[in-house]
């Protein structure tokens, strides 16, 4: 009984899972199940093979998913590089660096913590950003030292 309940839970999940990935190919609109609450999104760039949006626009807000280098470097030269491919992206859709009202770094390891704000420190203006920093258990996914996603506001 407990593995058909699992399985069925199973079969849910990936059939949920694609319906959001074929509505966030397309851009989406979706209702809360109240029928009261609609959350409006247009998907502007995502993988041919839509596992994630790389950007969503809602409203005057951008958010951008996380970006990291995938080359041999310092700490120091994937977060320049890290840095330089997000603000290309905000640029892209239409904002900007100084425009960034929240920023998530992922570390590789914490060690790194201050090379990476040497990095970071005057990236976006005067007034920087709120900011989390964690470092990630396991690592950053391809091999990066730091993924570093935003979210920021549209003219």
């Amino acid at each position: 009984m407990k593995e058909v309940k699992k399985n069925g839970r199973r079969k849910a999940v990936k059939s949920l899972v694609g319906t959001a990935a074929v509505l966030g190919a397309a851009g989406f609109t979706a209702k809360a199940a109240s029928g009261t609450k609609e959350v409006v999104g247009e998907v502007i760039d995502s993988q041919q093979v839509p596992l994630f949006s790389s950007a969503v626009k809602h409203g005057n807000t951008l958010y951008l998913a996380g970006k990291g280098a995938h080359f041999e470097g310092d700490i120091t030269s994937h977060t320049k590089h890290v840095l330089d491919e997000l603000e290309k992206e905000l640029k892209k859709h239409g904002s900007s660096m100084e425009k960034v009202l929240k920023v998530n770094v992922y570390l590789h390891d914490l060690a790194d913590y201050k090379a990476m704000n040497e990095a970071y420190r005057g990236r976006f203006g005067n007034n920087p950003p709120v900011r989390s920093t964690v470092a990630t258990y396991g690592g950053v996914p391809g091999d990066s030292l730091v993924e570093i996603d935003c979210i920021a506001a549209l003219d």
